[in-house]
Order: structure tokens, then sequence, then C-alpha cells
């Protein structure tokens, strides 16, 4: 894959997918790519898993709260709903006015959107899927979206342009049944590639068993269960500070990314 690879990470919540996001986005800065990682869960931690302290993660505006921002370039004050407002504003200015530097990777927190969740029709939400669509389909940059458990609300040609979604699992029929719903998903919207990531390994048969549950999920690799990747957690550092076990898996799956196809 090149400069312009664009991957969407997503799965039930605490599986691990926003501590592989973190670390996939800290190889790519390591191997001398420019990224930019966007936190597009509601549940916004990718700030702490890059090693932002609580302190510092609290001083970054989400994209949703820049009122004066949206009412501007969509005519609408934000918090509005229905009415008339522009639903392809001006955008291509806000990744560098807004973005924080963690370690040469550049984030970008999008927040939520109040007033009626991801699909609602209000100019914030236009203006945080018109970024994301500007994000994906014009920046040339390594793009790492940490999303929430669906992928639904992208759009059906942000999400087909996306190289890669991957699915983080972990042992269990719960997360197997959100990863079913994702794929199912994904199809619909026209998603090209779809993977799986298997976290929290403890025995091989437990990835024998999610591979019983999901034929169709090609599986990029596994993660073993680490008690390094909590301590990180705790210490309120990143993974790979503490964990190289952890930070071994996350390369292997990395590579195969960068190996697998495009478009």
């Amino acid at each position: 894959m090149n400069n312009g690879t664009k991957i969407a990470i997503t799965g039930k919540g605490g599986v691990g997918k926003t501590t592989l996001a973190a670390t996939l986005a800290k190889l790519y800065v390591d191997a001398g790519y420019r990224v930019i990682a966007v936190d597009a869960d509601p549940d916004a931690n990718l700030a702490s898993a890059l090693g932002l302290t609580p302190e510092k993660a609290a001083e970054i505006t989400p994209i949703s709260h820049l009122s004066d921002v949206i009412a501007e370039r969509t005519g609408a004050q934000p918090g509005t709903m229905g009415g008339f407002f522009s639903l392809n504003p001006k955008v291509d200015d806000i990744p560098e006015k807004y973005w924080v530097d963690v370690g040469g990777v550049r984030l970008m927190v999008m927040g939520t959107v109040e007033s009626g969740g991801s699909g609602c029709v209000c100019p914030e939400s236009a203006f945080v899927r018109r970024l994301t669509q500007h994000l994906i389909l014009d920046r040339n940059e390594v793009i790492i979206l940490d999303m929430e458990a669906g992928i639904e609300h992208m759009g059906r040609a942000t999400a087909s342009a996306v190289d890669m979604f991957i699915v983080v699992l972990e042992p269990g029929r719960r997360s197997a049944q959100t990863a079913q719903t994702i794929v199912k998903l994904a199809g619909e919207i026209g998603v090209k590639h779809v993977a799986g990531v298997i976290n929290k390994v403890v025995a091989p048969q437990e990835v024998e068993m999610l591979r019983g549950l999901l034929p169709e999920l090609p599986i990029l690799g596994t993660i073993g269960a680490f008690d390094s990747v909590r301590q990180a957690d705790l210490l309120g550092v990143p993974p790979w500070e503490t964990s190289p076990e952890y930070l071994a898996g996350a390369k292997a799956i990395w590579e195969r990314l960068n190996s697998a196809p495009k478009g």
C-alpha cells in the first residue's frame, strides 16, 4: 500500500480496536509515512491510546463542537434539525487547523453529534460526514479511522473508497455476532476489502472457534492476551512502551496490510 492508504477499524466495544488503531498509526509513522489518525468513536479514547495525558486529551476540541466554523461553512447553526444548509461545506483546510501532533501522528477527534446521532439531518452531522469524505477521497496520507461498531453512517461512496475495513474481535460469541453485522453492512454499502483481527487470544482453539463462526471473514492476524497491555492502560502510556509482545503481533498485521490489494 502507498501513502494514500485508508484503513477503518471497527468492532464491539472493549475488543481492543483503539489500541490497534493507535499502534498501526505508530508503525506507519515509524516507517516514514504521513499519518492522520481519526477518532470517530463517540467513546473517544484514541488520544490516550497514543499516549496523551487525560489533561492534554481534554484540551482537544472535537470537530463536531466547532459551532462557529460549522455555522459559517454550512449556513446553519449546529443543533438545528431540518431547514436549509449546505451538505457540501468547505472542509479542505480543517485537518491542518485542528489536528494535534502526537509523536508524529496527526490526531483528529470527530466527537459526538448531540442532536440526534451520526445519522441526524443537522449541520454538524453534515460537516463531520463531509470531512470524513474529504479525508478518505482527497488526502494522500495514511488515514486510520477508529470507528464505532457500525459503518453505515459513512455513506456508500466514502466506505467503498476505504482500502481495508478491519473488524477487531475477541474470543466470544457476542464479538462474533457484532462482526457478522459489520460484515453484512459492509457488503450492503460496497466495501471491497474486509478482514478480521482476533485480539486477546489465550488458546489456539479460540481462534478456530471464531473462524468457524465467521468463515466468510479473512483473518489478517491474531494477537495474544497480554497483561503488559493492561499495564500500559494503567500507567497511561502507549501499549508499545510496555508490551513488545503486543507490538510484534501488531507489526505482523501491519506487514500483511502493506501486501494487501488496493481498490
